[in-house]
């Protein structure tokens, strides 16, 4: 079996986020709001809950649901393990935030964190989209050609919501499911967002990234293209931010299956209210 590539530096990852200031973090915040939303509509009774993230200690300890408040153990997301520390089949619960944007191997991540979880469990995960940050992307790669005449990987490259749901069914996953929730942001100017950026721990994590600091000319060259090609009449810029949802169940007898072909009991006609054929 081959390794999944190596997309990503975690060492590098761990750097960003521990030269932050604070954990202010608005992109967390609205992820804990949209948790709160979507687990708010499940009828079920959670005994064993886990949250992965980032920042362990800023998510909440208790999570709600339609039954009630459920206990959740917090995990760290970018601890120094590549995996955090679980017993294997105990847990009924278990939500990643944040986490799987940056994870190498997302099958084989997903795949190990179904067998945290006991059968008839669920997996909720919320992570960066791949259309997050479009227009950073393209105007960075409009200013290596103009500087350069070659482009560099600045950005890092996200999943897409199309993509998301064969994830699930590929790490095992019954019923998967996923959405996406998109947000169009606005900045003062491009500095303004790259600077938030570095303040959220979100500085480039590729492996593969340049070496060397970004000079002076090829940020220039790149917030001009950023405002020529994403800019409003009143002099500020957007930005877009994608969250993607999904969720999956570990398989269990007593969940939905689909019909078998041909044991349909209603005809399509009957349903139309169309007669035979005279």
């Amino acid at each position: 079996m081959t390794s999944a590539p190596q997309l990503f530096d975690s060492v590098q990852i761990g750097r960003n986020l521990s030269r932050r200031k604070g954990t202010d973090n608005f992109v967390r915040d609205l992820v804990l709001e949209d948790l709160a939303d979507r687990l708010a509509t499940y009828k079920r009774d959670f005994s064993r809950a886990v949250l992965i993230g980032p920042d362990a200690e800023t998510l909440p300890e208790t999570l709600v649901t339609a039954n009630g408040p459920v206990a959740a153990q917090r995990v760290e997301a970018f601890a120094d393990a590549d995996f955090p520390s679980l017993p294997p089949g105990e847990h009924d619960l278990v939500v990643s935030l944040l986490h799987l944007q940056t994870v190498n191997d997302v099958p084989g991540h997903l795949a190990r964190l179904r067998r945290q979880l006991r059968p008839d469990g669920l997996l909720m995960a919320a992570f960066i989209g791949g259309e997050s940050l479009t227009e950073l992307r393209e105007a960075f790669l409009a200013a290596d050609l103009a500087v350069s005449g070659g482009a560099s990987a600045r950005v890092a490259p996200m999943a897409q919501v199309r993509d998301a749901g064969a994830l699930l069914q590929r790490a095992g996953f019954a019923l998967p499911v996923a959405d996406v929730e998109t947000h169009r942001l606005r900045y003062g100017n491009p500095f303004a967002l790259m600077a938030e950026l570095k303040a959220l721990g979100a500085a480039n994590p590729l492996a593969d990234r340049p070496r060397r600091f970004a000079t002076r000319t090829l940020l220039a060259a790149a917030a001009q293209a950023y405002a020529e090609r994403d800019g409003d009449p009143d002099g500020r810029v957007r930005a877009t931010l994608e969250i993607i949802w999904i969720a999956g169940w570990v398989p269990h007898e007593s969940q939905q299956k689909p019909l078998k072909p041909g044991s349909a009991t209603t005809r399509m006609a009957d349903i139309l209210g169309r007669g035979e054929a005279e």
